[in-house]
């Protein structure tokens, strides 16, 4: 919140947004918390889409009036004003090149925020389960409004890639549960409720598994075969522009290419020394192979929920008051299996602003029951702790001192996903990685990242493969090099790298922000550190720098550089 009265300044243009988008977008509500928003959806038709638009260019306007004010231009003022005008300026290219009407995507499509908002939904009291119902029954109105923004879509010729439209009528045909898997995600998550409310639940879980069923008919026996010969990838254009989205800067893509190669060959030769510990002569993805039949494993999906909140619990014992000063509330955080039907990718929840709903880490199973734990330990040092819960729940700790536009939805991505990348290599560093099985786990994890910010610009760009390459020099890519380079570059199953590429292809300029976001978090604690010499505080930069709120790759390294 601002420290003055004046209710135009910056932070509070910010907070002002805040409570409007909470208005149009009930599901940002109950992310922060906002009870009211419990029974509502948001309008995901054309006209909904617009409404946002319009509210983030009378934001803009009203900002720039802000920023004339007196009290302005102090730090916190100054901060703020950057991250909103970016954010919103970002969003609306996104918006104005008519992204919302082709947003097809098997992680972050209105679809799977519809769904996914259920997951974080209170349930603890029978007039929590009414809401329940409530936003159970307003499911097929929200999902007739998505399938109206695609269908014009079609009408204005921008078509999503046909790979996202087949990955999604799976993904829907098993929350809907008629692919073998029972009676359907709703029906199974309403069943929790209050006898109370049986009737009133059963009803409108039926009703949202319907509007579902709906959807992945549309989207197989319409809107697939309307897309098929589109292009899977983006081009350069709509690239940069996502890019700017997920970042928060102009990127040279072309030296962002150039630095995942560098980072490939330097994690290569660490991954091949490590692996030689483990079976000597093997490449690093033969030892991983090994290691997923002989190695450390977790067995039974609640045996394993129950260990990775063990070791996120270990971690905040040893690093608090060592290398950080974590406030009581910040120290709960709460290990989830994800639903059925989730990307393969595990991930986090933040906590609400109250902290009533605390940090969550999901692991999605697959189908899997026993878990190897080179794949774990790494993973959740960046979804938990030090990574995604010390950053998001410290931002929301201090929401107070900045603006909960700073410290919730003007998130940069890169920012984020980088900080959670150099939490796993801080905890290399700090030793908490010496087993061999558990180090070259974190290898991999960092040469999946590298690998990412390759075949991400590469394949949507077309770009060429290096002739030094070990991997079809000299050729251009594609989606089907790019998967094949994935699965020779990765431990991890099929499945999952099949599920990864769709992400990429359907979230272009995303999955690069974890490897340059750690570049920007290591050149900033770099800079401080010359500038301080001896005197510089690791724990104290680390706490400084986790509660500056969100900042954008423009900005990150000049203020971690400042600390």
């Amino acid at each position: 919140m601002s420290d003055t009265n004046d209710a135009s300044l910056p932070r509070q243009v910010a907070d002002a947004y805040v409570d409007a988008l909470i208005e149009l977008d009930p599901i940002t509500g109950t992310y922060l918390g906002v009870p009211d928003s419990a029974r509502r959806l948001p309008d995901y038709s054309p006209a909904g889409q617009e409404a946002l638009a319009d509210l983030a260019r009378a934001t803009l306007d009203r900002l720039g009036e802000a920023e004339a004010r007196p009290g302005a231009d102090n730090d916190n003022e100054r901060r703020c004003a950057r991250l909103l005008r970016e954010r919103l300026t970002a969003e609306l290219a996104v918006h104005d090149a008519q992204e919302h009407l082709r947003a097809v995507s098997n992680l972050h499509s209105p679809a799977h925020a519809v769904r996914g908002v259920f997951t974080v939904m209170p349930t603890d009291t029978e007039d929590d389960w009414a809401a329940v119902a409530a936003r159970l029954r307003a499911v097929p109105a929200a999902l007739e409004g998505y399938r109206a923004s695609l269908a014009e879509g079609l009408r204005r010729d921008l078509p999503a890639g046909p790979r996202q439209v087949t990955t999604v009528v799976g993904q829907l045909g098993e929350w809907v549960g008629t692919a073998g898997a029972g009676r359907g995600w709703f029906a199974d998550f309403a069943a929790g409720g209050p006898e109370a409310l049986r009737a009133e639940l059963d009803g409108a879980a039926a009703e949202a598994t319907a509007a579902f069923a709906a959807l992945r008919d549309w989207l197989r026996d319409v809107y697939g075969p309307a897309v098929q010969g589109a292009p899977d990838v983006v081009g350069r254009e709509r690239y940069r522009r996502w890019a700017r989205m997920w970042n928060g800067t102009d990127l040279d893509l072309d030296e962002a290419y150039t630095y995942g190669w560098s980072e490939y060959h330097r994690l290569y030769a660490e991954m091949r020394a490590e692996a030689e510990k483990i079976l000597p002569g093997a490449t690093p993805w033969e030892a991983l192979r090994h290691l997923d039949e002989h190695g450390q494993a977790i067995e039974g999906v609640e045996e394993t929920r129950a260990w990775l909140q063990g070791l996120m619990d270990q971690a905040i014992e040893a690093l608090d008051g060592t290398h950080f000063d974590l406030a009581e509330r910040v120290k709960r955080v709460e290990s989830m299996i994800a639903p059925p039907g989730s990307a393969a990718a595990p991930y986090y929840t933040q906590p609400s602003v109250d902290f009533s709903r605390p940090g969550r880490t999901w692991l999605p199973t697959m189908g899997e029951t026993r878990f190897p734990v080179y794949d774990l330990v790494s993973t959740w040092y960046h979804e938990g702790v030090p990574g995604h819960h010390l950053q998001l729940a410290q931002w929301t700790h201090v929401a107070d001192r900045l603006s909960r536009y700073q410290a919730t939805v003007g998130m940069v991505s890169a920012n984020a996903e980088g900080w959670a990348l150099y939490a796993e290599r801080l905890m290399d560093e700090l030793g908490f990685l010496t087993d061999s099985e558990q180090r070259l786990g974190y290898l991999d994890a960092q040469m999946m990242r590298a690998v990412r910010v390759i075949i991400d610009i590469g394949m949507h760009l077309e770009l060429e493969i290096p002739a030094d390459s070990p991997f079809h020099p000299g050729e251009r890519w594609t989606p089907e090099l790019a998967q094949e380079f994935f699965g020779r570059h990765s431990g991890r199953p099929a499945d999952f790298i099949e599920s990864e590429l769709v992400r990429y292809l359907g979230m272009p300029g995303q999955a690069i922000g974890y490897k340059l976001g750690e570049r920007a978090w290591l050149a900033g604690r770099e800079a401080a550190r010359k500038a301080h010499g001896d005197a510089f505080d690791a724990k104290s930069w680390h706490m400084a720098a986790l509660s500056q709120g969100s900042l954008g790759l423009d900005d990150l390294v000049a203020e971690l550089s400042a600390i």
